[in-house]
């Protein structure tokens, strides 16, 4: 499996990006596709997350301004994000796990793309 981010760029707070990840390869195993963030200075942690049947996952931090989805192949991961804040600067990474078993847990997922770079500026 292959992930390759796009999508991220600069914006004012309040602001709005979609990110999108385009993926490829044998998705017959993957469970589970997630976006991740890894802020300067942090571990990566977990966004969004969103299993194969649909069922979609959120940090508390994501809930409500952040949108996980996924097109009806699994080719395309998207995450919209609204009410952009300052604290959302990162670099964001889209990733695959054929085993997960917390769906927020970067260990779980063994593929991951390069990493799209986020700034939110005050």
């Amino acid at each position: 499996v292959q992930l390759v981010e796009s999508g991220g760029g600069s914006v004012q707070a309040g602001g709005s990006l979609t990110l999108s990840c385009a993926v490829s390869g044998d998705m017959y195993f993957v469970t589970c596709l997630a976006w991740f963030r890894q802020r300067s200075g942090n571990e990566r942690e977990g966004v969004a997350g969103i299993d194969r049947d649909g069922t979609t996952y959120y940090t508390d931090s994501a809930k409500g301004r952040f949108t996980i989805s996924t097109d009806n192949t699994r080719e395309t991961l998207t995450l919209q994000m609204t009410s952009l804040k300052p604290e959302d600067t990162a670099m964001y990474y889209c990733a695959a796990s054929a085993r997960v078993r917390t769906w927020w847990w970067r260990n779980d997922y063994d593929k991951w793309g390069q990493g799209t770079q986020v700034t939110v500026s005050s």
